[in-house]
């Protein structure tokens, strides 16, 4: 109901008239709306829901592999997880040469693309024209909407044969006496995995390093070139120092993806059951055997090794990330970041 203007004293000649203000219509909602505990106590309950449904889907996820790996945990025990055998016909099965595929792939695609996308980022955030920098950037995101087994496909008509005919005869000459890089060499094994990979994370890494960078207050590239810093020290020191624990993390974003890739994966890492020093040799990841062979498994005992492989798989991938949760404490030792 409106207020009616109220007339004061006058003052100096001038009678002041004073209007009450007229409620909002957010206080209007508020004092209508009555007694609110019923929504507050329900919105409450729906977000501890929403919260706890993520350990629900972890929780069934875990008893469903634990229960369809019965019999291959009945009878192989731990002995599976350090087992080289895989042979189905023998119903021997052991998932150590997966474990070793899926590992080394993405530690090889790690130290490719983590220095290439932290450069990226460092280019588009400190360096990059203003008109170039949209563009690059779109590019560089693209990357991440392409489908997996389009990057295989590339990999094997394109990749492959580059690695073969070019790359891996040079290394081969250069970091030969290391045994990673020895023949014979067919273009396909763990290092055109690890290639592929580290194409298929780069946008991943490139692009929340970039938005970390982002996020730095320009007051501390400022303050660093007043003190007279180089433009290089003060990206160093200023920039990649503040935004160390972003970059940590997007790290690890980029070795999940890794970790769990099938497809492109599955079409050039070669598919062989073996554990080699190096890296032109093939291997098999874990999630390119259960690719392969699930369709074919009509044995029990081959369905559940395989079903158990994925539980190998959910728990390196579970491992890792506790690892990388300790590593970036290691790097911050729980410091916030600094200021110059």
């Amino acid at each position: 109901m409106p207020k009616t203007p109220r007339t004061v004293a006058p003052v100096g000649g001038i009678v002041a008239v004073s209007v009450p203000a007229t409620p909002s219509r957010i206080r209007a909602h508020l004092q209508k709306r009555g007694n609110s505990s019923w929504a507050d106590s329900g919105f409450r309950w729906l977000m501890l829901a929403c919260a706890l449904s993520i350990f629900a889907i972890v929780a069934l996820i875990a008893t469903e592999l634990v229960t369809h790996s019965q019999l291959s945990l009945a009878r192989f025990g731990l002995r599976f997880f350090v087992g080289r055998a895989w042979n189905p016909v023998q119903n021997d099965f052991g998932a150590l040469p997966f474990i070793y595929g899926t590992l080394a792939s993405s530690i090889v695609a790690l130290v490719i693309a983590v220095p290439l996308a932290i450069g990226v980022a460092v280019f588009l955030t400190e360096m990059c024209p203003r008109a170039l920098r949209g563009v690059l950037s779109f590019l560089t995101e693209l990357l991440a909407a392409i489908p997996s087994v389009v990057y295989g496909l590339w990999a094997i008509f394109v990749l492959v044969p580059l690695l073969r005919n070019y790359v891996d005869p040079f290394l081969i000459r250069l970091l030969g006496w290391t045994g990673l890089f020895v023949l014979p060499d067919f273009g396909i094994g763990l290092f055109a995995a690890g290639v592929i990979l580290a194409i298929m994370i780069l946008p991943i890494i490139s692009s929340l390093t970039r938005e970390v960078m982002t996020a730095v207050p320009n007051s501390q590239r400022e303050a660093v070139l007043a003190l007279g810093a180089t433009r290089w020290e003060m990206i160093r020191t200023g920039v990649l120092r503040n935004a160390r624990i972003g970059i940590v993390g997007s790290v690890i974003l980029g070795l999940g993806r890794a970790l769990g890739e099938t497809m492109a994966v599955t079409m050039v890492i070669g598919s062989s059951p073996t554990i080699s020093k190096s890296l032109l040799a093939p291997a098999a990841s874990m999630a390119s055997v259960i690719a392969n062979e699930f369709a074919e498994a009509a044995d029990d005992t081959y369905r559940s090794a395989l079903i158990e492989i994925g539980l190998a798989l959910f728990i390196v991938t579970i491992v890792v990330n506790i690892l990388a949760r300790l590593l970036v404490w290691a790097v911050t030792r729980g410091a916030p970041p600094r200021t110059v």
